[in-house]
Order: C-alpha cells, then structure tokens, then sequence
C-alpha cells in the first residue's frame, strides 16, 4: 500500500473540545486551549507526518449563529475549513449533551459535503458509562455518519481509533508538508494565541470574547528572543482587569505566556505586553482587519 495523505476538517459547535482533540491527534500542541466559547478564531493547521501517511487536520472556531462581525467571519472560516476536503469529522459533547447545535453544525457543515464524515463523540471521561449509549445514539441520529467513534481528547481515549480510522480513508498521494512540520501557523501568531490563551484563563468571565493579540516584535540575539506584543480589549473596565492591581494580573499573564515560548523556541524569552483599547472591535470591520481576522 502507499503512501497515504489528505485534509481533515474538524467541526463542532462552540466549546465541544475540537481544539483539544486536534492537539491530541496531531500528538502535540497546535493550537490553544480555553474553556472559553470561541477560543479558536482562525483555521488552524496540525499536521501528523509518518513514514505511512499525513494528516493535516483543521481546526475551526464553533459554528454557531452569530451575534456580532467577528462572529460571521469566525462562521466563514468554518465554511472555508470544510471546502474541499478529504473528510469532515464533527465533534460533539457527550457531558453536555447532543442536541439542536450540533444538528445545526450537521446541516449546514457537513451534509452538503460528499466525502467520508465522522463522528467524535468527545468527553467520554466525563460521562457514567450507563449515560454514554445514549449519546451514542444521539449522534447517530444527527445524520448519516460513516464512523462514530466515543472520544476523549483530554485523556487520550479512542484517539488512536479515530486516527486509525482516518488514515483508512484517506487517498494515496504525496505529502503536503516537509516532515517535521507540525503547524502552518506564522510564529507571530502561535506567540501571540499563546498570550491569548493564559488570558483568557486569568480574567474573569466579561473579558475573554474581547480578548485579542498582536505580536508587534520578535528579535533574536546572542542566545535571546525578545518579543513584544499588545493585549487589545474593548474598554477601559477590562483594561483594568487584565492589569489588574498593581500590575499583577498582566505580570502573572506575561510569566505564564513567557515559559510556554520558551518552550516552543527552546531559547531565553523576554516578553514586553501592552494593553490597549480598541473599542467594540468585535464589531468593526476596519479593526477586524487591523487584528487579522
């Protein structure tokens, strides 16, 4: 058999765990974790290279019926993410419960799409094994799936199944990415998601959808990286609390962000963060573009 290779998108409504499951099939991390709705604002690529086979799974924001701009354009990136793939896998939450979200996710994003389409039926972990069959069912329920498969992407469960099971279906053919490779992610953004995402686990509930970043500098010398990036919110209330008193919320922010950079450059970091209000950016087209979304 030859070598096998192919895209995989991978959908779901806000908050299912698609981010953490691509991570887990990818087998490092790609891209950043919240348990914050809509952490993911951008197609993100992870790529699992083998002497097999390469998988390069996308990982979309949740598809849900948006309320602002950024909202719409996060929807777009979903409908972009599915075109033209070699199969679809939907992520769905067996704790929370399989319901009109995740048929919404089906109609509009996977059904009008003729390729192989999965199921992952994640958070298994959180389920009592009684509860589980008939999330199972559930799932099967939302449409025509060619696999299900029970998941759970934070402890690693079924994880090589559903890869397994992808790789089955995928076409021979070349691969797409030089091995090694494991994101087509710029390293400005994986910075600047890496801020967000310790952000977004500090602050409290009214600020994380307000929450962006931009990497302004990234220098290199003599064995240090110095990078330099903005913490762009709505208002000046949650400037305040991404500050915090004294200045311990953005210093706590910048140590956690700075140790996982040093992880992922494998050199010294010095990390310089602002903050900044740009008032209702969600909402405004010419910021949205300003931020690169």
């Amino acid at each position: 058999m030859g070598f096998r290779s192919g895209f995989v998108a991978v959908v779901g409504r806000p908050n299912v765990g698609k981010s953490t499951l691509v991570n887990a099939l990818v087998g490092q991390k790609v891209a950043i974790v919240s348990d914050k709705p809509q952490t993911t604002r951008r197609g993100i690529r992870g790529v699992r290279t083998t002497e097999e086979y390469q998988v390069v799974f996308t990982d979309t924001p949740g598809f849900h019926k948006p309320r602002t701009l950024l909202g719409e354009r996060l929807n777009e990136v979903v409908a972009e993410a599915v075109e033209g793939v070699d199969l679809i896998v939907q992520v769905v939450d067996a704790a929370a419960g399989v319901g009109r979200g995740d048929a919404y996710v089906y109609e509009h994003r996977v059904a009008p799409h003729p390729v192989p389409r999965f199921c992952a039926v994640n958070k298994i972990d959180l389920v009592p094994h009684r509860e589980l069959p008939p999330q199972l069912q559930a799932a099967a329920d939302l449409g025509d799936f060619d696999e299900i498969v029970p998941v759970s992407a934070r402890e690693g469960k079924g994880i090589g199944l559903l890869l397994d099971l992808i790789v089955e279906r995928l076409p021979e053919g070349p691969p797409y990415y030089p091995p090694g490779e494991v994101t087509d992610q710029p390293l400005e953004i994986r910075l600047a998601e890496i801020v967000r995402e310790k952000a977004l686990a500090l602050t409290r509930e009214e600020v994380p959808h307000s929450i962006a970043v931009v990497v302004d500098e990234v220098a290199c010398e003599d064995g240090l990286t110095r990078v330099g990036a903005t913490i762009v919110v709505e208002r000046e209330s949650q400037k305040g609390i991404v500050i915090g008193r004294g200045g311990a919320m953005l210093k706590t922010i910048g140590t956690r962000a700075r140790e996982e950079m040093e992880l992922l450059l494998g050199s010294k970091v010095f990390l310089e963060l602002r903050v900044k209000v740009l008032k209702e950016w969600q909402r405004d087209p010419s910021a949205l573009a300003r931020l690169g979304l």
